[in-house]
């Protein structure tokens, strides 16, 4: 009998990604068969022999994987121990459907830059509160796996649009608290996913969903020190749950929202004033 897998799978709450799946087979062997989705692959550890559309081909850990939907493919381990894999199941509406053949002729991607920037989506969708980063991130990722396709990957630089920051920086503003997915403010802004993300982190020098977070930590010391407690206050300012406030808030505070709290007590104010008396 064989060595059991270890597999976590879930969809997240971000559009245009229908499902996370990481695994590590120690000797399972893929048959022939197809996805209805773009297959995002990073392979951790070990390395992935497949076939796809009769050709074979490797999948290292140095390297992005990307399979095109409704095209055969199969997949083992080229390496002792089985593989250690990350997968992204891509919405068909991520990539342009004439870009299979493309990516049929080339799914290997040599690109620590892209690699980087897939292993980052993962570690974010691994938490299940911070759908506008994964957004962004998702938009970065989609628009250079095109780039990649289409031999575009280091496009020339574009004009600063400082109009759509500010425009999506008021949009923000308008819904600190509810939030607002990429989406939305795209259609809203009439502007590309990608686009708004460069263009708001290019004139500001931080991303759009840090910028949300720093807005939320703001309202959260206010109500804090106006003396809300804590549990209150994260879902008055829009955080996912306490732990997604208390992360967030000691990231940017440097100390917890408790603890935060606690310094704007009347009592604590009476002892820091308090003149110090030598003992006697």
């Amino acid at each position: 009998m064989g060595a059991c897998p270890e597999i976590t799978a879930w969809r997240p709450r971000v559009e245009g990604i229908d499902e996370v799946f990481h695994a590590h087979f120690p000797d399972h062997v893929y048959p022939m068969h197809t996805h209805d989705a773009w297959t995002l692959l990073l392979v951790d550890e070990g390395m992935v022999r497949y076939d796809l559309d009769r050709h074979e081909h490797g999948a290292p850990s140095s390297v992005v994987t990307l399979l095109p939907p409704h095209v055969p493919h199969n997949g083992d381990a080229a390496t002792p121990g089985g593989f250690r894999k990350r997968v992204l199941y891509l919405n068909t509406g991520q990539i342009d459907a004439d870009l299979v053949g493309r990516a049929v002729d080339r799914p290997v991607l040599r690109d620590p830059r892209l690699r980087l920037r897939v292993d980052q989506l993962h570690r974010t969708l691994e938490r299940p509160d911070d759908e506008l980063e994964a957004q962004s991130r998702l938009a970065l990722v989609s628009e250079r796996l095109a780039g990649h396709l289409r031999d575009e990957v280091a496009p020339a630089p574009q004009v600063p649009d400082r109009r759509v920051a500010y425009a999506l920086r008021d949009l923000l503003d308008e819904h600190v608290v509810e939030g607002l997915t990429l989406r939305e403010a795209a259609d809203r802004l009439h502007s590309h996913h990608a686009h708004l993300v460069r263009a708001f982190s290019r004139e500001f020098g931080l991303a759009p969903h840090q910028y949300l977070t720093g807005r939320r930590v703001d309202l959260a010391r206010r109500l804090l020190l106006g003396g809300m407690r804590a549990p209150e206050v994260a879902a008055s300012v829009g955080f996912y749950d306490q732990s997604h406030f208390s992360r967030h808030f000691k990231r940017v505070v440097g100390t917890s929202p408790g603890r935060y709290a606690r310094t704007g007590s009347a009592d604590h104010r009476r002892r820091s004033r308090a003149p110090r008396t030598n003992a006697a």
